[in-house]
């Protein structure tokens, strides 16, 4: 398209164009109108991020945006309405001249009829997490369990290799094995850090066995074992239970749940992504030399648990 590269004085008086084009001449209610700045804002973060100028956005450009919402969970319906924004922007670009083309117009929203897991609210989480009984003696390392995935964005996978060797406490830090050992650093929330060091507690008393073998995994069976998979969907089955929590959930949900909550509090969709260890659409560069100051400034901002209380 060869436009040439707008400066941030062009850029500002174009959008705010666009907002007088949304609130006067499409009339939209006050929550459609946030609804749309919102959808506008994710795009222009990710086209910056890219090192792509608004005006020179292509068709290929679009689908890695969309499939970069599908990757960091995003559920179908909320990915249906960004694009539907993101249309509405590039319908006004041509209609004031501001581009020639719609690369939109070919752009699939995504099939309506997927499931995702269901995504739990805060207030959920917290009630699932003071339904545990601490007098239990697998109390705190359930507690830390929970929060370790909420707080981190796990795959259950990740909770149950995970290891003490790979924990950097003092730092703020955990090192995670995802998939295909690919290995990223993560930031752990202080109330996470707090339930691990009470298990620890537990963990190194003597009435907690300890396997051979299993001396470096975090989260150990009553048997002294690396907890597996199926313990940790049955405590989570046990826990929305005892919460009251009617939603059919699984671990995978404090998974989409973090990166719901971190999207719609306004974080950094390539910081979300590099958390999740996902790496698709844009540059796997991206994931290898993201500052970790961001991404820890990114969670305090935006995830609920992450105070510093």
């Amino acid at each position: 398209m060869g436009h040439e590269k707008q400066s941030k004085e062009q850029r500002s008086r174009m959008l705010q164009r666009y907002d007088r084009y949304l609130k006067l001449e499409k009339s939209l209610s006050p929550n459609t109108y946030q609804a749309y700045r919102f959808d506008l804002a994710k795009l222009l973060e990710f086209a910056d991020g890219e090192g792509i100028d608004v005006l020179d956005i292509s068709l290929d450009d679009l689908h890695r945006f969309a499939a970069c919402l599908h990757d960091i969970g995003v559920q179908p319906s909320t990915q249906a309405r960004i694009i539907c924004g993101v249309r509405s922007f590039f319908h006004y670009l041509v209609l004031e001249d501001y581009r020639d083309d719609d690369p939109s117009e070919l752009l699939e929203g995504p099939k309506l009829g997927v499931r995702y897991p269901e995504v739990l609210t805060v207030d959920e989480i917290d009630r699932i997490i003071a339904a545990i009984d601490l007098s239990q003696p697998t109390g705190h390392r359930n507690r830390a369990i929970i929060e370790t995935l909420y707080s981190c964005g796990l795959r259950v996978s990740e909770l149950c290799g995970l290891r003490l060797s790979c924990l950097y406490l003092a730092e703020g830090f955990i090192k995670v094995e995802g998939k295909g050992s690919k290995q990223r650093l993560v930031p752990i929330s202080p109330r996470a850090i707090r339930e691990l060091q009470l298990w620890f507690t537990d963990r190194n008393s003597t009435s907690w066995p300890i396997a051979r073998g299993h001396e470096d995994f975090v989260f150990l069976s009553q048997r002294g074992k690396a907890i597996s998979r199926v313990m940790v969907f049955h405590i989570v089955k046990q826990l929305a239970a005892a919460a009251d929590i009617t939603k059919t959930i699984s671990p995978h949900t404090f998974r989409h749940s973090f990166a719901t909550h971190l999207l719609e509090g306004g974080a950094n969709l390539r910081a979300i992504q590099a958390m999740m260890g996902h790496e698709s659409l844009a540059t796997t560069e991206i994931y290898t030399h993201i500052d970790r100051q961001m991404l820890r400034s990114e969670l305090k901002e935006h995830h609920p648990f992450y105070s510093e209380e």
